[in-house]
């Protein structure tokens, strides 16, 4: 039986985390996927918060990443999270991994007190996790025009929160302008 590791990035990481996400998002007319720029500049930003860069490890090997970074909702600079980028080595694809760091992901959002959490990305994939379209909570974005990829979650209430959701502009890092 194979046991699956999830575990937050640690700073002896990185190259792993960039083996697996330019493993994912491979292509041939791109040598440095763009996700790789994007994990390595958030990791560099404000955005990063490091208990949520989330590891699948299955026999020491990193097979899947999951990241979380911060946002915010405009008015009110509103804290929020955006998931992003998801990847599994694809030699490891189908099994599980992915909703597994994705979960494991969300699960430390929650027990952080997190209450928001958006994401661009295939609906089919998100909506296991409860992801719905964006516009359902009034949440508009620079991906807003590209409808159902454009979606949110929010999580349950921590004990301590009030249980409300902001509505409004999702300001994302500059490193995202660069995807």
């Amino acid at each position: 039986m194979t046991t699956v590791r999830l575990r937050p990035e640690g700073t002896a990481d990185a190259a792993a985390v960039r083996r697996v996400v330019a493993a994912a998002f491979a292509a041939p007319d791109r040598p440095v996927p763009a996700e790789v720029r994007l994990v390595e500049a958030l990791r560099d930003s404000e955005a990063w918060l490091p208990e949520l860069s989330m590891l699948a490890e299955v026999d020491g090997e990193v097979v899947g990443y999951a990241l979380l970074t911060r946002v915010v909702v405009q008015p009110g600079a509103v804290p929020a999270l955006a998931l992003g980028p998801v990847a599994v080595l694809p030699k490891r694809r189908g099994v599980g991994y992915g909703t597994d760091v994705v979960q494991a992901a969300l699960g430390a959002a929650t027990e952080l007190g997190e209450r928001l959490v958006v994401v661009l990305g295939d609906p089919a994939y998100y909506s296991r996790f409860g992801f719905v379209p964006a516009a359902r909570y009034g949440l508009t974005s620079p991906w807003s025009g590209l409808g159902a990829p454009w979606q949110a979650l929010v999580l349950p209430p921590s004990v301590s929160g009030d249980g409300a959701v902001p509505a409004g502009e999702v300001n994302y890092p500059m490193p995202w302008s660069r995807v």
